[in-house]
């Protein structure tokens, strides 16, 4: 007997197609990023606030450096992200911004979390990856 693989969660499924489309084209442009790029940022940080919030985690997750920018967008997108916030979660998830705390053991850990909700990864912007990303690998890798 086979199974069919199981279809992996994405972060962009977590909010209407208009709202992402304009959360990445203010991402793109004010991050100074590809539109490609921006939608995988933005993915990733949607898929990592739905994780925080519903496992009331804000304070011992972390978005990687790489990813940081996508909640910036939304929270700058303050009406909708607050009511999505109250909608999902009901309650405000908070950005309290700590960079040292961005280790590879942090990033492999949120990125487990992120996996265990379902969620697809694309470890390339969590510094999890082979090929190390600085500045999250924090000197253990072969480019840092």
């Amino acid at each position: 007997m086979t199974t069919a693989p199981v279809k992996l969660r994405q972060g962009r499924d977590l909010v209407e197609p208009e709202l992402f489309d304009r959360l990445v084209d203010f991402c793109a442009k004010e991050y100074g990023l590809e539109r490609l790029v921006a939608e995988q940022v933005q993915d990733q940080a949607l898929a990592l606030l739905y994780v925080m919030g519903t496992t009331k985690s804000g304070d011992t997750m972390a978005p990687s450096e790489t990813v940081d920018p996508g909640w910036h967008t939304f929270m700058l997108h303050s009406p909708e992200y607050s009511q999505w916030c109250h909608e999902k979660f009901g309650y405000y998830l908070h950005h309290q911004p700590n960079s040292k705390v961005r280790t590879k053991g942090l990033m492999v850990d949120v990125v487990g979390r992120i996996k265990g909700a379902g969620f697809e990864v694309d470890e390339g912007l969590w510094g999890t990856a082979a090929n190390c990303n600085p500045p999250t690998c924090c000197g253990d890798g072969p480019c840092c």
